[in-house]
């Protein structure tokens, strides 16, 4: 591929499972594309002319995105690692206001989602990755693909099979975004 292109992780996590999700996403991506990380509380409004791959994930909360009073309930639970006024659905509803205004882009932004459910109800209708890729597909992305990674319970550390996984979905979507065939 002949320009600079990079990647954006932007995550969500209560209790440092989508964390860690989103740290081996970034690092199967960084086989073939740059890729920052960040979490959606800190999240640019606004994305940079050189990122071509957005990755957005969160753990899913009754069938979808948390909601402020989902990530009150997760707090009421157990510590959270991020203050919980801001999650992926928040970040969205202010990225699309400020995406109309750049239209002018000179390639298609591409998406993919993903997102940690609870491995017992894994067969349940709704999720935060098919949540997220709706909104996403709705502000004109290009959506490549969504996945969810399952934990035990919500507060268990998740298992390290799920963190290899999440690295080898990281590494395919970056090899899609460059166009390479050959496996790393």
């Amino acid at each position: 591929m002949s320009e600079t292109v990079r990647a954006l992780v932007v995550y969500e996590s209560m209790f440092g499972n989508t964390e860690r999700l989103a740290r081996a996403i970034r690092d199967g991506l960084r086989q073939s594309v740059p890729t920052e990380i960040v979490p959606a509380h800190r999240a640019p409004t606004v994305i940079p002319a050189d990122v071509r791959l957005l990755v957005v994930g969160g753990p899913t909360h009754a069938f979808s995105m948390s909601r402020l009073s989902s990530r009150q309930e997760a707090r009421k639970q157990h510590d959270v690692v991020m203050p919980i006024e801001v999650g992926i659905r928040e970040w969205l509803k202010a990225l699309a206001t400020d995406t109309k205004s750049s239209a002018g882009r000179r390639t298609p932004l591409e998406a993919a989602t993903f997102d940690t459910r609870i491995a017992k109800v894994r067969r349940l209708p709704g999720s935060a990755a098919r949540s997220a890729a709706k909104r996403l597909r709705g502000m004109g992305f290009r959506l490549r693909t969504s996945a969810s990674f399952f934990v035990d319970e919500s507060t268990c550390p998740i298992r390290e099979v799920e963190i290899e996984r999440a690295r080898r979905w990281g590494d395919e979507l970056g090899r899609l975004l460059t166009g390479s065939t050959t496996a790393t």
